[in-house]
């Protein structure tokens, strides 16, 4: 039998769908950043001051005693009050405001380099943070020469860099490089000048290999490339610069190169592992690269001699006639006396002998 439902069910089963529906309604949500270990007061929106209201942090009810009247109040924030905030008016739980608060710092100077790999073609230049802000960075750079600015092109990847394609080569103009980093907690810059023969510096030769002399127990054969980015070697050819050491010692020997692009160590110590690096310059400007990729090498050893089959069988009969070898009994002279006593022994020893194997046949 089925039983009415009363009416006042159905009203506060409305009212609380309502209020569902109110607390979770979707409302413009504003951005509020701060800096960590500051305070923070945060409006119910266009709520008054005195209003009762609820407030939420990422959906979870907070205590009143951080309510100064319908204003939300956080002390010495830090990264753990990330989060949406959200204020509801009375006992309706009508939502009445919402905000994203984001604590981060203001950028400190950034660092700025800037360096040519592929000289003469351009420049680019790089920059980072010294700290996290842990909030949104925007950054700007302007580059002047000759009292203009020339655009620098944004890398895709990595982000924190941009590229500059020289308009006059050879030109004794400087360079001014600034950068501005800026959030919503401030802002910060740095600037560098130079001229465009300071900042050459190639990347690392490439593809460095190895390889023992045959025949020669201190010899090492050392092959490299030009790096890929070096776009005009025939114009601007690179000089190289090689060190080496082996494993067991820690301090490297040296040679520079002024062409060629290998190099023979004469001076390795036999059957040693050795590390082997090399860097590469511009032969007349800029300065060294950074060391190359380490490669080990180890030089030419003889094999060892293995004995042949006849070898072997002659070892083999040699060792055998040795060990069955006897050294025969040391000659003396008897007296008479020793030779009377000798007799007596050996008979004793021959009628002993007689009597076991006579045992030996009865039994």
């Amino acid at each position: 039998m089925a039983y009415p439902v009363p009416a006042a069910c159905y009203v506060v089963l409305a009212t609380a769908v309502v209020v569902y529906a109110q607390r979770h309604s979707q409302q413009e949500s504003h951005i509020h950043y701060a800096q960590l270990g500051t305070d923070v007061t945060i409006q119910c929106g266009s709520v008054d001051q005195d209003a009762a209201v609820t407030w939420t942090a990422n959906s979870t009810d907070l205590d009143p005693s951080h309510l100064n009247g319908s204003r939300l109040i956080l002390r010495n924030v830090d990264l753990s009050h990330n989060g949406q905030y959200s204020c509801y008016e009375g006992t309706s739980w009508h939502l009445k405001y919402r905000v994203n608060l984001k604590v981060g710092t203001p950028p400190k100077e950034p660092t700025l380099m800037c360096r040519s790999n592929n000289y003469p073609n351009g420049f680019y230049c790089s920059w980072h943070l010294p700290s996290p802000t842990y909030i949104p960075d925007t950054f700007n750079v302007t580059v002047i020469h000759d009292n203009k600015e020339i655009v620098c092109e944004k890398d895709a990847s990595p982000k924190n860099r941009c590229y500059i394609r020289y308009h006059h080569l050879f030109s004794s103009k400087r360079y001014k490089v600034t950068l501005t980093v800026t959030n919503a907690l401030g802002s910060s810059s740095s600037s560098i000048s130079f001229d465009e023969f300071a900042i050459v510096k190639p990347d690392p030769p490439e593809n460095v290999v190895a390889k023992p002399v045959s025949n020669n127990a201190r010899r090492l054969l050392v092959t490299w490339q030009y790096p890929s980015s070096w776009p005009d070697p025939e114009s601007f050819p690179l000089k190289f610069f090689l060190r080496y050491r082996p494993l067991i010692i820690d301090q490297w020997q040296h040679v520079e190169l002024s062409d060629g692009t290998s190099h023979i160590i004469t001076d390795a110590y036999a059957g040693k592992e050795y590390i082997i690096q090399v860097a590469a310059k511009d032969n007349e400007i800029g300065t060294w690269s950074d060391w190359s990729v380490a490669v080990h090498a180890t030089p030419w050893t003889e094999e060892p001699k293995h004995l042949t089959t006849e070898a072997q069988g002659a070892a083999e009969t040699t060792t055998t006639s040795t060990s069955a070898f006897v050294v025969p009994p040391t000659t003396r002279i008897y007296n008479s006396d020793e030779q009377g006593t000798d007799g007596a022994v050996a008979l004793s020893v021959v009628v002993g002998l007689v009597l076991v194997v006579f045992s030996i046949h009865f039994i």
